[in-house]
């Protein structure tokens, strides 16, 4: 099988501690190095979140801490979701290797320059890293073969009535993004919101009995409170690993390829994607929307990985 070689760059974050293990542990991708951006928490503790992780499921690449903050300077924890450490609900082992000693965005530079085929980058968290090495490298931009990102909403948002938390937290950043030209893919609330952890779910991820996966199940539990609490939601949705799933199998999700642009000033809706699914405005589509999700197919892959993991 041929692999897809992928920089992850998220915020850990429950659903991103999901998608770290779905990246690890699918034969479908090369999981080439991971970096962080301050979102769900501050950069210091989702860097050491990204960390731990990799400890507890014995996952070994480079990992470097990016951005502390956004493009023009923006900064905020959703602890209201995450917890006080981003990754509140079970214990997690200490890190068992350094952090790299450069810039995560230097980093990303670095794995794209040495791959011998291009490179997909997949956002999970703010897309400040992202946008900022498309600025500073751009003579690197043609070895990007896709940018995936989880973000944004084609209906409502979760941070204000209209913005996603990760794309409020750095609009700017995904205007640079929109303007590069490359291929995207943006997995927005419209599809992750149907990636519900379940009852039938949570059996099944206690049922494997094995370290990751009381881990993950005493994590996604805390995130199922959470989110209950604040979005009258008891089934929580598992966001971040969809931006990893679509590129295993790009059936799990069906897709409008439409213009999507972002809102930068409006008093009530910054941050706001303004996804033109009926073309209403005429202008060139830019971005393959994902809208509908096959949800066995998603967890089974999912569980799938847990699974490979905790052997």
């Amino acid at each position: 099988m041929k692999k897809t070689p992928i920089i992850l760059d998220c915020d850990p974050g429950h659903d991103d501690a999901m998608a770290i293990l779905l990246a690890a542990y699918n034969p479908a991708i090369e999981l080439l190095g991971i970096t962080t951006v301050s979102g769900n928490g501050i950069i210091d503790k989702v860097t050491e979140n990204a960390l731990r992780v990799c400890a507890l499921a014995k996952i070994q690449v480079p990992v470097a801490q990016g951005a502390g903050n956004a493009i023009l300077g923006a900064v905020e924890a959703a602890s209201d979701i995450h917890g006080e450490t981003a990754l509140d609900g079970a214990p997690l082992p200490a890190p068992t290797f350094a952090l790299e000693s450069i810039h995560g965005v230097d980093l990303i530079a670095q794995l794209v320059r040495k791959s011998s085929e291009k490179v997909t980058l997949v956002g999970t968290g703010p897309l400040t890293n992202i946008a900022l090495f498309l600025k500073m490298y751009p003579e690197l931009k043609s070895n990007i073969a896709h940018i995936v990102f989880m973000g944004g909403s084609a209906s409502r948002g979760n941070r204000t009535p209209y913005a996603e938390f990760n794309i409020w937290m750095d609009p700017e950043a995904l205007e640079v993004v929109l303007k590069s030209e490359l291929p995207i893919t943006m997995i927005g609330l419209d599809v992750t919101h149907q990636a519900l952890i379940t009852k039938e779910i949570f059996d099944k991820l206690e049922a494997m009995n094995t370290e990751v996966s009381k881990t993950m199940t005493g994590l996604m539990r805390f995130f199922a409170k959470t989110y209950n609490d604040v979005f009258e939601m008891p089934d929580p949705p598992l966001h971040d690993p969809l931006a990893i799933a679509v590129l295993i199998d790009p059936t799990v999700t069906k897709n409008r390829f439409v213009n999507v642009e972002i809102e930068l000033n409006g008093t009530h809706t910054r941050g706001a994607t303004v996804v033109d699914i009926y073309n209403r405005t005429g202008r060139k589509a830019n971005v393959n929307v994902a809208l509908e999700l096959d949800f066995d197919k998603f967890w089974n892959m999912m569980l799938d990985a847990v699974d490979k993991a905790g052997r």
